[in-house]
């Protein structure tokens, strides 16, 4: 297992991931071609210094899981930095094999080393086993999170 920066060529498979789930269906557009707002999304988070954007890789090189770190400054916490872990995908037929975790523990990792004081996530609710999954890793639901969709 690999885990190394996304490169333009790894969009059609992160998107493909981020499709095949239930919530996923809802508000992913996996075609091929892939629509192109997918590669300009890209290019702004590769363009942007505080964005993560990684894939993980088998031994046969094919994308088998993402994750997005961003780094988030900020004032409070005297002028603190936190990340926010995003988009986490581990291909359905990789489950179980203990890359997710992996995958976080290179997160974290990267969140230290950027100067970060804290990781933060959110999970939809119906998503009980990823929940279940990231307070075995150590993370507690210490907020009521809320979102307005425009």
């Amino acid at each position: 297992m690999t885990i190394r920066p996304a490169q333009k060529t790894d969009v059609a498979p992160i998107i493909k991931m981020l499709a095949t789930d239930p919530l996923g269906q809802l508000r992913e557009a996996y075609a091929e071609p892939l629509p192109d707002v997918y590669y300009q999304a890209f290019e702004k988070i590769d363009q942007d210094p505080n964005q993560r954007l990684v894939v993980v890789e088998d031994e046969a090189g094919e994308v088998i899981g993402t994750l997005q770190l961003s780094l988030i400054p900020y004032l409070t916490y005297r002028g603190g930095t936190r990340a926010q872990i995003e988009a986490v995908r581990i291909r359905q037929d990789q489950r179980g094999k203990g890359l997710g975790e992996k995958l976080f523990k290179w997160a974290i990792q990267e969140a230290k080393e950027a100067g970060a004081h804290l990781v933060q996530l959110t999970s939809d609710k119906a998503r009980p086993r990823a929940i279940q999954f990231y307070e075995q890793l150590g993370f507690k639901a210490s907020h009521e999170g809320m979102k307005l969709h425009f």
